[in-house]
């Protein structure tokens, strides 16, 4: 069968619905982003900004990119990385937010879970999305159902979902790490073109001392070296301005993805928890 056949009838296909599947890429797993497609997407950012500062070359706004040495054009790169990032990781969360949408425990109001019905819900989760593992949601639903059809016990279920709820914790701030290295690495490139222009601008002072002993030619060479040293604090505007815009979208994806974490344990405390029935076996343990 087909994979098209199989999810034709199903609500959310991940498969279509991812935004790196839809570019040909693995599309990585919850909200994590693929290195490969973020970097592409980088790439392209990069070259269409330098393509764009082409007919401004006159400008001073190009020449800060563009006569500053290698270092703006890696702060551009991973400046665009970073972005391509965060922008792949808020379109993969709203894919995530979907699932919250939709009813798992049957509308019939007598029904209760217990392990002789996890069996209808699991069935449910398949007619909402084809798949589970790959929705934060629905995978951390599927591993406590898939223990309690196991172990028979209904009252350790709570702990189970709490225990995937702190891995699932985990997991999304793992996917972070790299945006949190170029935080750190975009100011601190824009530190290094600040101290290679000065090693510039003062071994030039340095060589017209060496060769001019007259006060005039002294000063008229000073006023050079003074415009270069404005000149190479530039890299450095230009590092904190990138890593400003990059620290304020992350805190905004990032507070938005702990809000949709709390949504998931709301849901699991509503939907699952407060749906179970203990088995006879658990009643007469607890007494």
């Amino acid at each position: 069968m087909s994979l098209s056949s199989k999810t034709e009838d199903v609500k959310l296909v991940w498969f279509r619905s991812d935004p790196e599947q839809k570019l040909m890429f693995r599309g990585g797993r919850f909200t994590r982003v693929n290195k490969f497609c973020s970097l592409l997407l980088a790439v392209i950012g990069t070259v269409l900004f330098f393509l764009i500062l082409i007919p401004l070359h006159s400008t001073y706004f190009a020449a800060m990119f563009t006569q500053r040495g290698v270092v703006p054009y890696v702060i551009v790169l991973f400046f665009n990385w970073s972005i391509s990032i965060l922008t792949l990781k808020a379109s993969k969360l709203r894919l995530q937010r979907a699932a919250l949408k939709f009813p798992l425990i049957p509308p019939n109001p007598e029904f209760v879970l217990s392990p002789s019905t996890v069996g209808e819900v699991t069935k449910r989760m398949y007619e909402f999305v084809d798949e589970p593992r790959q929705f934060l949601l629905f995978n951390r639903i599927d591993i406590a159902l898939s223990n309690l059809r196991n172990l028979g016990r209904v009252s350790d279920l709570d702990e189970i979902l709490r225990s995937q709820g702190v891995q699932d914790e985990s997991i999304v701030e793992s996917s972070y790490s790299l945006i949190n290295a170029f935080v750190w690495a975009i100011p601190v490139l824009g530190f290094i073109g600040t101290v290679q222009g000065l090693s510039l601008s003062i071994g030039g002072f340095g060589a017209v001392l060496a060769k001019t002993q007259e006060l005039s030619e002294i000063k008229s060479s000073l006023q050079n070296v003074t415009g270069g040293l404005s000149v190479a604090f530039e890299t450095t505007l230009q590092g904190l301005i990138a890593a400003l815009v990059v620290q304020l979208v992350l805190s905004f994806v990032k507070s938005k993805e702990e809000e949709f974490l709390d949504d998931c344990s709301e849901y699991c405390v509503r939907n699952i928890i407060g749906r179970l029935r203990l088995t006879p076996f658990e009643m007469d343990s607890a007494s």
